[in-house]
């Protein structure tokens, strides 16, 4: 059995026994990822904000608050 307890249909050990995942490549470098452009990072950035703010007005439903009450 391996660390994380994955064996095959024989009994022995699945994958490679250096902890690393079968098919696995190196790490992408970071010249390998796409940059987000200022542009695209403030409408995700505004969306985020939008979301969260949504979330914070929202009112507490009354059956939330009767077991929040129920607690104390």
């Amino acid at each position: 059995m391996t660390e994380r307890g994955v064996t095959d249909i024989s009994g022995e050990e699945a994958g490679p026994s250096d902890g690393s995942m079968p098919g696995s490549t190196k790490k992408p470098t970071s010249s390998g990822r796409k940059r987000m452009s200022s542009k695209e990072g403030g409408q995700v950035s505004q969306a985020l904000r939008t979301v969260y703010q949504r979330a914070i007005d929202e009112d507490i439903p009354t059956e939330m608050l009767d077991l929040l009450k129920k607690l104390d």
